[in-house]
């Protein structure tokens, strides 16, 4: 008979997902738990099942994306602006059709409309959107037009006046909840508001610690080829570490998230590079600066889960200082997008065959 009191590990088992993503169902409240007089953790096997009859936990995510509905004009400044938002990757749009279909595709952390123009298209978007229960959770900012009445503010959408307050209004939207804090990352580097989210996410791809595969290795080497660079690197950040889930001139398999210079890279949406990392005072110290291997130069542009969490990056290395070109850069930013079509796929197949398999579990009963 299968035991109706299982351990965190069981539960993981059954649900298919990795242990540290079942502790963090268990220290969220999805997943009700208890304490041994012992002090282990126990759950319920019907908690697990109800939870398995709800979604697959494996897969289910909060969201990093935030949809822009505003007039073509302003799409470059809000691009400017929520590039360098850490806790957000933004999804423009211009007309409200597309900006809908964005929506339902896969429902974002925010939505913001812009309605410092009167425009009827923008005001009936947001009307629909407002009236919409199938928007559930995502948060609707408008920017601009009309000061709302207090009753209206209280129910409705927020309001800011200007883009430039959008990255601050954000931000406290996507910041983690208290339970979702991640615990036991060194200090020393800066982590995004919604770090706990990230860390999530990354769970979900089961990509960490597993073995070399040809479709990075080959966006590594095109990294390395194109750009003219001795190292290049797929990195993903764990909360102690820097994996390389590929590398391309490098012997280390990983290093201490500490050195990682990809921590800036993933608190931005564009390419993050650094000329001369022996000048620069974030990087000097670094001990793979001041010490062997001596690196001088670094370019990343992050890879981005389909909920737009970023995950770690692409980039590229030497030992001497350099600069990309604009060329050069625009090819680091694809490969990275190419790294990111890839997650996407294999989680997107995970979900298939799992679906499958709930599939002929219901059917046998």
């Amino acid at each position: 008979m299968e035991p109706d009191i299982l351990t965190t590990s069981q539960a993981a088992k059954l649900l298919g997902i990795s242990v540290r993503t079942a502790q963090l169902l268990v220290e969220s409240g999805s997943l009700t738990s208890w304490k041994t007089p012992g002090g282990h953790r126990r759950v319920s096997r019907a908690d697990v099942v109800a939870l398995m009859k709800q979604t697959n936990p494996a897969v289910a995510a909060a969201s990093a994306v935030v949809v822009v509905l505003a007039p073509p004009a302003r799409l470059p400044l809000y691009e400017r602006l929520l590039s360098s938002a850490a806790e957000c990757s933004a999804d423009l749009h211009s007309e409200a059709l597309s900006a809908s279909f964005a929506v339902g595709a896969r429902l974002p952390a925010a939505v913001v409309v812009d309605l410092s123009e009167d425009n009827a298209e923008r005001r009936g978007f947001l009307s629909n959107l407002t009236a919409n229960p199938a928007v559930g959770p995502a948060r609707i900012i408008v920017v601009g037009g009309p000061v709302m009445r207090e009753a209206d503010a209280i129910r409705g959408p927020a309001r800011i006046d200007s883009p430039q307050d959008l990255p601050e209004a954000l931000r406290k939207i996507l910041v983690d909840a208290p339970e979702l804090a991640p615990t036991g990352i060194p200090a020393g580097f800066p982590v995004p508001a919604n770090e706990g989210q990230r860390l999530i996410a990354l769970e979900r791809t089961g990509l960490v610690d597993t073995a070399p595969e040809e479709t990075f290795d080959r966006l590594t080497w095109l990294a390395s080829q194109n750009l003219g660079m001795p190292v290049s690197l797929m990195t993903l950040l764990t909360p102690t570490r820097q994996w390389f889930k590929s590398r391309q001139g490098l012997g280390m398999s990983e290093t201490p998230r500490s050195w990682a210079f990809c921590n800036e890279t993933i608190l931005q949406r564009g390419v993050f590079s650094v000329e001369n990392l022996a000048i620069d005072k974030r990087y000097a110290s670094n001990p793979a600066v001041a010490g062997d291997p001596h690196f001088r130069f670094y370019a990343g542009a992050p890879v981005l889960d389909r909920n737009g969490f970023p995950l770690g990056s692409i980039c590229v290395i030497d030992y001497e200082p350099r600069k990309l070109s604009s060329e050069q850069t625009q090819t680091l930013s694809a490969l990275a997008a190419l790294a990111s079509d890839e997650v996407r796929l294999r989680v997107a197949d995970r979900e298939l065959r799992w679906a499958l398999t709930e599939l002929g579990r219901t059917r046998k009963h």
